[in-house]
């Protein structure tokens, strides 16, 4: 039987385009994981009120006056104390916080205040509020919004703030280097590329501006999204990319992908949907996958980037029941590399006083380390200088290997306020007696002795120090050790006593040979009582419990004579009785 072969059909469903990151999912925490009962600030507007890094996570609190901000180990986790220590140094509530990329203990905060301040926690936590910062950094005459680190220099600081100027610091000397005066209304956002030289900027007035930070000169301007809410923008790392989020005209939200070289019109721009909260990109450059969150969404979205058209490429989302205020991000080096981690977040819940970390995972099924998922990433050791910077130099972040799937911390030294100097603080002191000349001293001894140098004015000055003083009035007397037979004992309370013998007691009362012993006794009782009144009254509380602890040692020993005496009238009485009775 012959069979008639079918003509072959072309096929022209392309399929489902294939993505390593297609079945990423989001991974809340358990209750006793998440950070409880922390009062969340109400006044942060569209930043963040929140920072995280592998050793620590800071949310921006709500307190009666002032501004203030707690700082929790990331192992402190449940409901956390009412009188937690706080960072209380601000006038006016914190709007922004962020963690130098460089150093784990070091933050940077703005605030209402028109002030930036760093401050130095501590490992382990804070134990007392921190009142004192590092530095205060004074320079804008508006409120600070947005406060941003140099992602390759050290010391380098980016501050926004409501006067329309963003001003770059050296936070070594807390000098101002450079103000950006380049737009017209309220900055919105700022993001940095990867290596520092560019910095995408939008604002008020609907503009996506891209600035070289070191000149302040604008480069390349355009209208972003036309609606009139809130707009943010996200360098997309090395890939000369730039991702935004806005509102139409018809209050749609919207993403859009730029080319930093030309403004004029988006590579791509869609439509999400057509809630009403302000859209927060956060990109990571290891995946180069973009998160979008909303400021009162319940959900988080992710898209892809790519090189390609059409450059942006969505690729699942994060969805639960709680509405959210705002996210920290940890940096990848604190992610968890055996779990296939790729980002957390650290939720602030928008009607409860809870803060969540929500992981971003990858399934896989091997336990091996991951080489596609995490390439080699920033490492927290600088690439250069601020002076470096300034003066023109421009590198790439120091990258390190996540193939150990240990997360990288950093330990350092509490850094100088900028008025200190590096150098030893007490060296001046230490080697003043190099700038003095030594003299030889050939004169004889017995003129030495006449003469009162300086070692002998600070033996002399000694004598009557505090340990002299209390030796002088508890110890032993010096004078009759050599004269005594029976030397200076320690009793069981530590009070030192003085055993003076007959023979230079009665030398030194003047008491004469036929005298009698109750003459005798209460001579030594006149003497112990004037040398009582000599001692002087107890001037401090360790002369007062030592002069405590005499008196009850004192009032014991009197109890038992009293009862020894006692008992010696009863037997002589005793006897006497018997005496009186008549012999029968």
């Amino acid at each position: 039987m012959h069979i008639q072969k079918m003509p072959a059909q072309s096929n022209t469903f392309r399929g489902i385009r294939s993505s390593k990151f297609r079945h990423v999912y989001g991974k809340g925490t358990r209750k006793e994981s998440c950070y409880e009962n922390v009062l969340i600030t109400q006044k942060a507007h569209d930043t963040a009120a929140c920072a995280a890094n592998p050793k620590f996570v800071a949310i921006a609190v709500e307190v009666a006056g002032g501004g203030a901000f707690i700082v929790l180990p990331l192992d402190k986790t449940g409901r956390i104390d009412v009188n937690t220590p706080k960072v209380t140094g601000h006038a006016g509530p914190v709007l922004d916080l962020k963690w130098c990329p460089f150093n784990d203990n070091l933050i940077a905060s703005g605030a209402d205040d028109c002030t930036i301040k760093l401050w130095h926690i501590p490992d382990g936590g804070l134990k007392v509020n921190l009142t004192e910062p590092l530095a205060d950094l004074q320079g804008h005459q508006r409120r600070v919004s947005i406060v941003e680190w140099h992602p390759t220099a050290e010391n380098v600081l980016f501050s926004g703030g409501y006067d329309y100027q963003i001003l770059v610091w050296d936070t070594r000397r807390a000098a101002l280097m450079q103000t950006i005066d380049l737009h017209s209304d309220v900055i919105y956002s700022l993001s940095l590329n990867r290596d520092g030289s560019r910095l995408a900027t939008t604002s008020r007035d609907k503009r996506l501006r891209i600035i070289d930070p070191r000149s302040g000169k604008l480069l390349q301007e355009g209208v972003c999204h036309e609606g009139s809410k809130a707009c943010k923008a996200v360098y997309c790392g090395d890939t000369g990319l730039v991702f935004t989020t806005g509102f139409s005209r018809f209050s749609d939200r919207q993403y859009g992908v730029w080319d930093e070289k030309s403004l004029n019109t988006p590579l791509r721009l869609d439509t999400i949907d057509s809630s009403s909260g302000v859209l927060t990109p956060f990109y990571d450059h290891d995946t180069r996958v973009v998160f979008v969150a909303g400021k009162g969404d319940g959900n988080i979205r992710y898209y892809e980037i790519t090189d390609s058209p059409p450059y942006c490429h969505f690729l699942s989302q994060y969805i639960s029941g709680e509405p959210q205020r705002g996210f920290g991000v940890m940096p990848k080096r604190g992610c968890k590399v055996s779990q296939c981690e790729i980002f957390r977040f650290y939720k602030l819940y928008a009607t409860k006083a809870i803060c969540e970390p929500i992981s971003m995972i990858v399934p896989r099924k091997s336990d091996q380390f991951q080489p596609d998922l995490f390439p080699d990433t920033a490492s927290p050791t600088p690439a250069l200088t601020a002076e470096e910077w300034f003066a023109g130099t421009t590198k790439g972040p120091v990258l390190m290997s996540m193939k150990t799937g240990m997360t990288i911390k950093t330990h350092r030294p509490l850094p100088l306020r900028p008025t200190e100097s590096s150098s030893d603080k007490n060296a001046d002191k230490k080697y003043a007696f190099l700038s003095m000349e030594t003299r030889a001293d050939y004169r004889p001894l017995e003129v030495k002795t006449s003469s009162s140098t300086d070692k002998d004015l600070k033996t002399s000055t000694n004598l009557d120090t505090k340990f002299q003083a209390l030796q002088k009035l508890w110890g032993c007397n010096v004078k009759n050790l050599g004269d005594n037979k029976e030397q200076c004992s320690t009793s069981s309370s530590g009070i030192e006593c003085e055993k003076i013998s007959t023979k230079n007691t009665i030398n030194k009362m003047n008491i004469k040979t036929g005298d009698s012993p109750n003459k005798l006794a209460s001579l030594c009782m006149q003497e112990k009582e004037i040398q009582i009144l000599d001692k002087p009254s107890p001037k401090t509380e360790s002369e007062l419990r030592r002069a405590y602890t005499a008196q009850c040692e004192e009032l014991k020993l009197l109890r038992r004579q009293l009862i020894i005496k006692d008992r010696r009238i009863h037997e002589l009485e005793d006897q006497l009785n018997k005496l009186k009775v008549p012999h029968k």
